[in-house]
């Protein structure tokens, strides 16, 4: 297609669509792309884009897998949706069977919804009836500062306080932030946890990786120490693996570092391989007691238009077979292997610190001299200079990192390495 063609759909595009995060006056113009192919995205020009932050998280095996597309496609022409209040699929009993297989063994029940915010709403809502279903006055929430939990208002609630959250802030309920654990704050943790404990409904984190923070990342004997002494005050805990679960973190779910088990865990992003919106809450046999009864009322009264959508599901069924093969775990090992040596060369740079990784996300901040922040203008700077390179990152500020899909080639990413390289020594002044 032309210039013409191009410069029409962003015209067309900025006369009907908002985009998200995004300051409508002052954007640049839109990209519009037209087809993906493994770890590229294409323009309506032919131009390529080599998608290393997986389109938001979200994309594994790549886009437009064909397996993937083949399962949807066989699926739309069987069952392509079914209210699931009263019925029932198999492509719902068989992810749940499935997932469920791969989650810590208290993990006993799923129940489906539409993204990673309902994911964290339904489950919020699980722990302040669980509560309530005892007859218990539970009315706080636990949550580390600097979490990222979702846009919706529970969601928003539970995450640190921001220019994102600012305007509903009176309108958010009552959350107590504690910092993310470490060797040297444990005990003060516990001690602040200890003064409310009774009541809590639940802990909410981030397990590992607090990823829209910028990255951060803490320790997991840290977080099973925490767990361990939220399960001895009886505090309900809920896992927000909606990022870090299905290989993320370079292990099947994150719970698989820790020692500890939550008695909720929340996922999205991953979940259908990228391929459509699904989100899953699963909880353990104790949580579901709670509503399991005679009496009506006790009803967790939650539900969504496209519930357990057979078409989602069965995305979520191919995207699981795939990550489970032995080519894809292998890919996985070496990505996390080509990102830690990477990051041994990116300490030596005089514009980097605090680079990091875990499994195959990789982070660094760019040296400004004041901290890392979202609004640093040097993140669209970056932005723009890799886009130029063909390259689609999406910095957090000053915070520069790859979340790439699981097919890219050791040669694709030493590509992206060298270009990190040749553009923080242009940076470098």
């Amino acid at each position: 297609m032309n210039t013409i063609t191009q410069n029409s759909l962003q015209q067309r595009d900025k006369s009907v669509n908002w985009h998200p995060y995004t300051q409508m006056k002052t954007a640049d113009p839109i990209i519009p792309i037209v087809r993906g192919e493994g770890v590229y995205l294409y323009d309506n020009d032919g131009q390529r884009y080599l998608d290393v932050v997986s389109s938001w998280w979200v994309t594994l095996h790549g886009h437009a897998h064909p397996y993937i597309a083949q399962r949807v496609f066989e699926q739309l022409r069987t069952l392509e949706q079914v209210i699931f209040a009263g019925f029932t699929h198999e492509p719902a009993i068989q992810l749940s069977e499935n997932l469920l297989n791969l989650l810590p063994e208290n993990q006993e029940k799923v129940f489906y919804s539409d993204n990673g915010s309902t994911a964290v709403e339904v489950a919020l809502k699980m722990c302040i009836q669980y509560a309530y279903n005892q007859e218990k006055k539970k009315t706080k929430i636990l949550a580390f500062k600097n979490a990222y939990h979702g846009d919706t208002f529970g969601a928003m609630s539970v995450s640190g306080k921001s220019y994102w959250t600012k305007p509903f802030e009176s309108m958010l309920f009552e959350v107590v932030f504690i910092d993310t654990p470490n060797a040297g704050n444990l005990e003060d943790l516990k001690s602040q946890i200890e003064n409310v404990a009774d009541e809590v409904a639940c802990f909410i984190y981030e397990p590992l990786v607090q990823g829209a923070a910028g990255m951060l990342m803490y320790e997991a004997k840290d977080l099973s120490e925490l767990m361990k002494y939220c399960r001895s005050r009886g505090i309900v805990m809920i896992q927000d693996e909606v990022f870090t679960g299905f290989g993320r973190t370079g292990k099947l779910f994150a719970a698989d570092y820790l020692t500890e088990k939550p008695d909720i865990m929340c996922f999205s992003k991953g979940l259908t391989g990228g391929t459509m919106p699904m989100g899953v809450t699963t909880c353990s046999d104790q949580i579901y007691q709670a509503f399991w009864s005679d009496d009506r009322h006790k009803t967790l009264f939650h539900g969504h238009s496209f519930t357990a959508n057979p078409l989602a599901c069965a995305a979520a069924l191919a995207s699981m077979e795939l990550l489970l093969k032995e080519e894809t775990q292998m890919n996985i090992k070496r990505i996390t292997q080509q990102h830690s040596a990477f990051v041994t060369m990116l300490e030596l740079h005089p514009k980097v610190e605090n680079a990091r990784h875990i499994g195959t996300i990789l982070a660094f901040d760019f040296k400004t001299g004041y901290g890392t922040s979202y609004f640093n203008e040097i993140g669209k700077r970056f932005y723009n200079e890799f886009l130029q390179r063909g390259i689609i990152m999406r910095p957090l500020g000053n915070v520069i990192y790859l979340v790439p899909p699981y097919c890219i080639t050791a040669e694709e990413l030493d590509l992206v390495y060298q270009n990190i390289t040749e553009v923080l020594d242009q940076f470098r002044d």
